[in-house]
């Protein structure tokens, strides 16, 4: 499947390191700091014409959370055409420096079903239930 992407001025067209890797990185326009305990948005300048019954899912970079303690998760809907934003979140007690052109986030594309919800009152019986947060132990 081939994706449409338009880049505004000094946006970096997303990438893949690996054939293989699920997403593809986005790129920072700018230089920022994240202050701790804070968060801040970096707009990447990256159009994608997502085609309906696709999702764009943003995901954090592995090593910039187990690193910096820095994590940003967003959802970019089909039909959306503009400039794909990532809010970064630095929940570490130090300050972050992002530069121009360092990888930010990434973005993996998925498949969404044809879904419609029907209010009911009950609910099929299921082996969990209602159990949740830990019902099933350590």
């Amino acid at each position: 499947m081939n994706l449409k992407v338009k880049l505004d001025e000094g946006a970096k067209m997303p990438t893949k390191a690996h054939e293989e890797d699920a997403g593809f990185d986005l790129y920072s326009r700018e230089d920022k700091t994240i202050k701790a305990r804070s968060g801040e948005c970096f707009d990447t300048g990256v159009h994608i014409g997502i085609p309906n019954g696709m999702v764009g899912f943003l995901k954090s970079k592995s090593g910039l959370n187990v690193r910096h303690c820095l994590l940003g998760e967003g959802v970019i809907d089909a039909g959306y055409t503009g400039p794909i934003v990532v809010k970064l979140y630095n929940h570490s007690d130090q300050d972050y420096e992002v530069k121009q052109g360092d990888k930010i986030s990434q973005i993996v594309f998925l498949p969404i079903p044809e879904i419609s919800l029907t209010e009911a009152t009950e609910l099929e019986e299921s082996e969990r239930g209602e159990g949740g947060f830990g019902s099933t132990g350590r």
